[in-house]
């Protein structure tokens, strides 16, 4: 039996990989620094669409389970500007095949489809080496070590893996996400469920914004974004909130509101990006998927959904080309860059719609004109 491909990284690009593997007899071994399934909350609401992470779901057999966690009207729309007016208020469409669901039950669905041991919880990478042409060594903070013919990088934005095939590094957008979430139990989740509506509420302004839903569990997840140097709130987030709150003040009451969350720390989420057109040479024994390969904006919905067909494209590569590793991973690269590159184009795009000189109507042509 050959050696186990060695994935960095449990997020839903590396458990779609690991699933498509195995469903084909390929062994694989997936190396997560997180301590366990549930060291931190997975965010809120994703769309999927039908011929990426949809896709992805049919190929690995759990289109039926997917079906049951999806949202029903979830991909509704309001936009309003910063005094509470609606100018989009767009229902849901049942027909819609961007379906919403929660991406923690997403993630634990992939979870639970991998066999027992498939994931390595609490190992940290903190080195990557090549040992021989097309062998690496991954070492880790617990002191042990992998040694490895076939390394793929699904570890995010600030990837290990990554300098062993390029030497691009995220960069800042200028636009930065204060991340927070509000119970179900909270006496404020109600008042902000009526402002927020049935699906999405985008509350916009030039150079800010209220982005804000509910999540499967009756919580209220929102995200404040704000066109600042990125030391701005990284530095203090202990301060975040008043700081953020203080840049809204002159907006309509109800949306002053959503400026609210629990007693955790707020989590601070510059937004980087890699180069739209990114590529690199094939290194033997190496690639990467998901954020690791192509990190955007969030504002084309793709970043999940590229992740998971990243992940079934290369393990559809590696069931294609057997004895032939680097086949596989050059026909997965030569697919990879285009498309990641026209998506990343469209995302720079959008997120320079929401939050520009024009926002929001910049928005509703958007979403209204395509």
């Amino acid at each position: 039996m050959r050696e186990p491909i060695t994935i960095i990284g449990a997020g839903l690009g590396g458990l779609v990989l690991a699933g498509a593997l195995h469903r084909h007899g390929l062994e694989a071994v997936i190396y997560e620094g997180e301590a366990s399934p549930d060291a931190r909350t997975q965010g809120g609401l994703l769309d999927l669409h039908e011929h990426s992470g949809q896709r992805a779901i049919r190929e690995l057999g759990l289109h039926d389970a997917f079906l049951r966690l999806v949202r029903p009207g979830e991909d509704a729309k309001r936009v309003v500007d910063r005094e509470g007016t609606v100018l989009l208020d767009r229902p849901s469409d049942p027909a819609s095949g961007r379906p919403e669901v929660d991406r923690g039950e997403l993630r634990r669905l992939l979870l639970d489809s991998l066999p027992s041991g498939t994931i390595r919880w609490g190992y940290k990478v903190t080195a990557v080496s090549a040992r021989t042409p097309g062998f690496h060594v991954v070492t880790f903070a617990n002191g042990s070590s992998v040694e490895t013919a076939l390394l793929v990088g699904a570890d995010g934005a600030w990837s290990r893996v990554r300098p062993v095939l390029s030497d691009a590094r995220p960069t800042y957008s200028g636009t930065c996400f204060l991340e927070l979430q509000l119970a179900a139990e909270d006496p404020r989740a109600m008042i902000a469920a009526a402002v927020i509506g049935r699906g999405t509420l985008m509350a916009l302004a030039p150079g800010q914004g209220i982005l804000a839903h509910r999540n499967a569990d009756g919580s209220i997840h929102t995200y404040i974004a704000v066109n600042r140097p990125e030391a701005w709130l990284v530095n203090d987030p202990g301060t975040a909130i008043a700081k953020v709150a203080a840049l809204f003040d002159d907006w309509a009451p109800s949306l002053q509101k959503l400026i609210a969350g629990s007693k955790d720390l707020p989590l601070v989420r510059p937004i980087y990006a890699l180069p739209a057109d990114m590529t690199w040479s094939r290194v033997p024994g190496a690639t990467l998927l998901g954020d690791a390969a192509h990190i955007m904006s969030p504002f084309a919905g793709e970043g999940a959904n590229l992740a998971m067909l990243d992940g079934v494209e290369l393990a559809r590569a590696l069931v294609a080309h057997p004895g032939d590793r680097e086949g596989a991973l050059a026909v997965y690269e030569g697919d990879l860059f285009p498309r990641s590159a026209l998506v990343a184009d469209v995302s720079a795009h959008n997120l320079k719609q929401f939050f520009g000189p024009r926002a929001p109507g910049s928005v509703v042509d958007l979403f209204t004109t395509g």
